[in-house]
C-alpha cells in the first residue's frame, strides 16, 4: 500500500514538474511571455494543479468511482471533474488578481481572466483525469489476467486431487474383490495378498500429497500390485520388465502407471481363460520418456473408443501436468497384444 502511495507522489511531482519545464522550454523559444511574471504564474499552477488533482483522486475513490465505473455513476464522475475544473480555475485566477501577477498593460477582468483560464488552463486537469483511467484500466487488465491464471492454477491443482480420488478408490475396492475369493481357497495366499495390498495403500496415501513421484516409487507400487495380481492368478499371468535404469529418477504423474496396469489385467489378462501376458517398459525416445504396458488381449468396447475410466483419467493428468508436451495412446498391435504408451517430457533431475 505504501509502495503505491509513493508511486502516485512521485507520479504527481514528476508529472506537473514536467508541464512546467515545458511551458518555460516554449516561452523561451517563442520568447511570448514576460520573464517577470513567468515563473510565478506557472509555481501558482502547478501548485493548485497538484491540490486539485489531488482532491480529485480522493473524491474519485471516496464516491467509488474509480473503473470500472457503473453506467449509473458517469453522471457523478462528470459533475465532479466540472466541478473541480471551475474550482481550480477560479482559485488560480483570484490568486493571480489578489497579487497582481500579470501585465498591467494587458489588465482584465477578474471574470475575463476566470473564462481565459478555464480555456486554456482545463484541459490540464482533463490530460489528468484520462492518464488516471488509463492507468487503473490498465492495472486492472493486469490484474485481472493474474487473477485468471490463479483461477486456472486453482482448477487444475482440485481437478488434480478429484482424478486422483477417483483413483485410489476404483483400485482399492478391485484388490478388495482379489483378496476376498483367496480367503475361503487359501487363507496362506489371502495373508501374503494382504501384505502386498498393505505395501501398495502406504506408497498411495505418500503419492496423494505429490503432483508427480519419481518412476521408481510408481514402479515399486506396479510391482506390489502385480505380485498380488499374480497370487489371484498364479500360472496363467506373465509379467515382464524392460525398464531402462536411467528413467527411474523421472517424474511421473502418481498412481498412472498403476492404474494402466490395472487396465491391462481387467480388460485384457482376465478376460481370458488361459490368462496372459503383462509387460511394462520404460526407455528414452525422441527425448521423451516413454512408459509402454502391453497385455495380452484386443481393445473392445469402452476401451477401445478411449471412454474407460482408466484411459480419460490418464490423458486428463497428463494434460493438466504437462499440456501437449505430452500424450497417451491405446492400440492394438500387430502380434495379438494391446499397447497402452505414455510419452512425457524429459526432465533433467539434479542430484
Amino acid at each position: 500500500m505504501r509502495s503505491k502511495s509513493s508511486l502516485y507522489w512521485w507520479c504527481q511531482l514528476g508529472g506537473w514538474l514536467l508541464y512546467g519545464l515545458t511551458i518555460v522550454f516554449f516561452a523561451y523559444v517563442f520568447e511570448s511571455r514576460d520573464n517577470e511574471i513567468l515563473y510565478p504564474r506557472i509555481s501558482i499552477t502547478i501548485l493548485f494543479g497538484l491540490f486539485f488533482t489531488h482532491i480529485l483522486r480522493e473524491l474519485i475513490m471516496k464516491l467509488e468511482l474509480r473503473p470500472p465505473i457503473q453506467p449509473e455513476k458517469w453522471g457523478t464522475l462528470t459533475v465532479v471533474v466540472f466541478g473541480i475544473l471551475v474550482l481550480f480555475n477560479l482559485t488560480n485566477s483570484a490568486v493571480v488578481e489578489w497579487l497582481q501577477i500579470y501585465n498591467p498593460k494587458l489588465k482584465v477582468s477578474l471574470q475575463q481572466r476566470f473564462l481565459a483560464n478555464l480555456i486554456i488552463d482545463s484541459p490540464l486537469i482533463l490530460v489528468w483525469a484520462s492518464i488516471y483511467y488509463l492507468w487503473h484500466y490498465v492495472e486492472l487488465g493486469t490484474s485481472n489476467e493474474i487473477q485468471k491464471v490463479k483461477l486456472e492454477s486453482l482448477v487444475k491443482e482440485l481437478e488434480l486431487k478429484t482424478i486422483k480420488s477417483h483413483i485410489n478408490p476404483h483400485f482399492i475396492f478391485n484388490a478388495l474383490n482379489s483378496i476376498r475369493a483367496l480367503v475361503d481357497e487359501n487363507p496362506e495366499r489371502a495373508r501374503t495378498a494382504i501384505t502386498a495390498l498393505s505395501n501398495i495403500l502406504r506408497s498411495s496415501m505418500q503419492a496423494e500429497k505429490l503432483e508427480t513421484v519419481p518412476f521408481e516409487r510408481e514402479l515399486n507400487i506396479v510391482k506390489d500390485y502385480l505380485a498380488l495380481e499374480h497370487v489371484r492368478f498364479e500360472d496363467r499371468l506373465e509379467v515382464e520388465y524392460d525398464i531402462d535404469e536411467d528413467t527411474l529418477d523421472q517424474p511421473v504423474p502418481p498412481m498412472m502407471l498403476q492404474t494402466l496396469v490395472e487396465n491391462a489385467i481387467k480388460h485384457g489378462v482376465s478376460k481370458h481363460k488361459d490368462g496372459g501376458m503383462i509387460k511394462v517398459i520404460s526407455d528414452f525416445r525422441d527425448n521423451h520418456h516413454e512408459l509402454v504396458v502391453l497385455n495380452s488381449g484386443n481393445l473392445s468396447g469402452t476401451t477401445a473408443h478411449g471412454d474407460g475410466f482408466g484411459i480419460i483419467s490418464t490423458r486428463n493428468r497428463l494434460k493438466l501436468l504437462f499440456g501437449d508436451k505430452a500424450n497417451f495412446a491405446i492400440r492394438n498391435t500387430s502380434d495379438g497384444m494391446v499397447e497402452a504408451k505414455v510419452k512425457m517430457p524429459v526432465q533433467y533431475v539434479h542430484s
